[in-house]
């Protein structure tokens, strides 16, 4: 029953249930204690209670659940200690009880008494003592977490010996014990984890160098974090190691608040999944956030930054940077964090910043920054933090924008500056200083009106050109869609789906990628269906979707907002369709979860399968005998069927649709058509009611 608006207690008379062996009532709104009597369901293997508002401390009787083997009380608020009973279950696989108020320490022998183990949680918590080293006798154990507790002195070195660790998690204590070689020897004990995907050891007390042999780690290892750490040393021991480069998966680098100096080394440009950074410093494809600050890095920021078109985040702050800010980060379309405070930076702010129109927070403060103030700072309607404290900029302060609120922006330390709002009580500027931003003003008007009209000639030109092209080709990029369509461009579907990040993907097929996304312009939640072009056959099922789509309307079919038919930022063609999205995904998932989904698994009772049977049905109904040409879909199966807020089923996917005649029934589409026939015949498969 989990997934529900449950509220009050849990019954007591669970407990008489002799025969239950799972029991799930999570992420509801169940409150009091759990009852001492679920310790009399000796056949209960399952027990899923998290996300609720239990409380008080967790039963000794669970203790006598000697066939448990998974047990979820996660995100509660249960006090007091864990039974030692609790621990003793050998059965036990999946043992999460984090985000309470638990608090002891762990048994020494945890790893011998769980020897099952898989997945350990218990963060979150007020946990004390040392990590047990018993707990690599588990050989199965693949995530463990013990961040934000009170975890103390060293780490365990034989967690090395676990070959099936894929995420180890101890942020937030205070392990380490101030020895200058602690941290060499514990991440060269991980050498042999080999599915290590995750490790994070932020906020702890580790000391010393980031070795060499961090190059030993998993291949496969995508986040890596030891901020906030007292890593340190002169070059190269203190340095950033050039073998970092060969961790090849790493999509997550956070090294901040360390005492790390020289270099950022040039073979971080091999991380290609962190993002298509620059040249030698840089090299990270999809980064969305990259954070290097309070370090002791120096040289320049590469102009190759302004490569990060997914960039959202950009934080440097606190180093030895120098030279003037690259004009180039105004190609970041969809930055929204910039700090580069504490460093050395010279000139102007690039007037390419005018292109930031999603910056929300900007801080360039005590750097050796010159020149006016830009007004167009003024006219950013998403700033709410701006700091330009402690440079060298002169003459006036606009008063637009973010310059009407003296709480959102900061010029203290600028002894050239004047007027701006009177809360600033900054002298009157001079007639010298007006006049010059006149003739700065006129200046560029000048040079606005001959660009603009340069641009525009060869605008003409061009379309000359390509209008010649167009009809030499007969290519014709209208829209599939009908003109009641909104029109979508690339680049807000780019930015609605963060860059369409791995993050936002749902759905993935032969033809296409499904990622969630949130148009800016209302904040409408979609899924956007980004064709693969270069599969064979994706091209040509677009126009029969599109076809298909606008010229049907029922309730139980998947709704179409509009097509988009463009090119990407690399020149590169770019078809997809968006369509309303669907917030329980498909039915696939709901009747055949995945192992991730098994531990809180998705259940439909009768009743609702068969509502989604009667949708499925009015949908093919419509489809075949009422519309003004008769559809047939061609692959109708569980992935297909998306389910709403409220399971009611539409039926997606037209890539294969066949339309049909009203009068004769022949196919519109060429029976040549190199779609072919696809789907299976005579078949659709199974809703299982078992």
């Amino acid at each position: 029953m989990s997934r529900n608006n449950l509220g009050g207690k849990i019954p007591t008379e669970l407990g008489s249930l002799s025969n239950l062996s799972i029991l799930t009532l999570g992420d509801n709104r169940l409150t009091g204690t759990i009852p001492l009597s679920i310790g009399n369901l000796s056949n209960l293997r399952l027990l899923c209670l998290p996300y609720n508002n239990l409380e008080g401390s967790i039963p000794t009787q669970l203790g006598q659940l000697s066939k448990l083997e998974f047990l979820q009380l996660s995100v509660n608020n249960l006090s007091g200690m864990v039974p030692t009973s609790l621990y003793n279950i050998s059965s036990i696989y999946y043992f999460s009880i984090a985000d309470n108020q638990l608090h002891g320490i762990l048994p020494p022998d945890l790893g011998l008494t769980l020897p099952n183990l898989q997945v350990f949680f218990v963060s979150l918590n007020q946990f004390y003592g040392q990590i047990p080293s018993s707990i690599a006798n588990a050989k199965g154990l693949t995530q463990v977490n013990f961040a934000m507790n009170s975890f103390t002195s060293p780490m365990p070195m034989n967690l090395g010996t676990l070959d099936a660790l894929e995420t180890l998690g101890a942020s937030g204590n205070s392990l380490g014990t101030n020895q200058a070689n602690e941290l060499m020897s514990f991440l060269t004990s991980l050498s042999n984890c080999s599915n290590l995907q995750a490790l994070d050891l932020n906020i702890n007390d580790f000391k010393g160098f980031m070795p060499h042999s961090i190059a030993n780690l998993s291949t496969k290892i995508t986040w890596f974090s030891l901020e906030n750490n007292y890593t340190s040393g002169s070059i190269p021991l203190g340095s950033i190691p050039n073998s970092i480069g060969k961790l090849s998966m790493l999509e997550i680098l956070m090294l901040e608040k360390n005492n790390n100096s020289g270099e950022i080394p040039s073979s971080i440009r091999n991380l290609s999944r962190l993002g298509a950074i620059p040249y030698q410093i840089f090299g990270l494809a999809s980064l969305f956030n990259l954070s290097l600050s309070q370090n002791h890095l120096t040289g320049l920021l590469p102009q190759e930054v302004g490569n990060l078109k997914n960039l959202g985040g950009l934080y440097v702050s606190k180093n030895k940077l120098f030279g003037e800010i690259p004009a180039t980060l105004g190609n970041c379309e969809v930055l929204k964090f910039l700090y580069i405070d504490g460093n050395l930076f010279e000139g102007t702010i690039p007037m390419a910043f005018r292109q930031l129109k999603g910056i929300q927070e900007l801080d360039v403060s005590r750097n050796n920054l010159s020149g006016q103030i830009p007004r167009f700072l003024g006219e950013f309607r998403l700033v709410h933090y701006l700091n330009l404290s402690y440079n060298m900029f002169d003459g006036e302060v606009p008063i637009g924008g973010v310059f009407k609120n003296i709480s959102a922006f900061s010029v203290v330390g600028n002894s050239k500056l004047c007027g701006g709002i009177k809360l600033l009580q900054l002298p009157a500027c001079s007639i010298e200083v007006l006049n010059e931003r006149k003739r700065t003003s006129n200046h560029r008007v000048i040079v606005l009106v001959v660009t603009l009209t340069i641009v525009v000639l060869s605008l003409c030109i061009l379309a000359i050109l390509y209008q010649n092209k167009r009809s030499r080709k007969q290519v014709n990029l209208a829209s599939p869609l009908k003109n009641q369509y909104p029109q979508l461009s690339y680049g807000e579907l780019f930015q609605a789906t963060n860059g369409f990040s791995p993050s936002n993907l749902i759905g993935e097929g032969g033809y296409g990628s499904v990622y969630k996304g949130i148009l800016n312009s209302d904040e409408q939640i979609i899924a956007v269906k980004v064709l693969k072009l270069h599969e064979c056959g994706a091209n040509k099922s677009f126009v029969p979707e599109c076809e298909a789509l606008k010229n049907i309307r029922h309730r139980n079919l998947v709704k179409i907002i509009t097509a988009c038919l463009s090119i990407d930022f690399k020149g590169n063609d770019f078809k997809a369709l968006v369509f309303e999205f669907m917030k329980n995904g498909n039915l696939e998932n709901w009747l055949h979860p995945s192992l991730l989904e098994k531990h809180e698994p998705k259940n439909l009772n009768f009743v609702q399968r068969l509502n989604i049977a009667i949708d499925v049905a009015c949908a093919l109904d419509y489809l075949h005998h009422h519309c003004e040409m008769a559809f047939i879909h061609c692959d109708l199966k569980p992935s297909n069927i998306l389910l709403d807020g409220d399971l009611c089923a539409h039926v997606s996917d037209f890539g294969l649709a066949k339309i049909f005649s009203a009068t004769n029934g022949i196919s519109i589409h060429q029976q040549s058509s190199s779609i072919g026939i696809r789907g299976t015949i005579g078949y659709v498969a199974p809703v299982s009611f078992t």
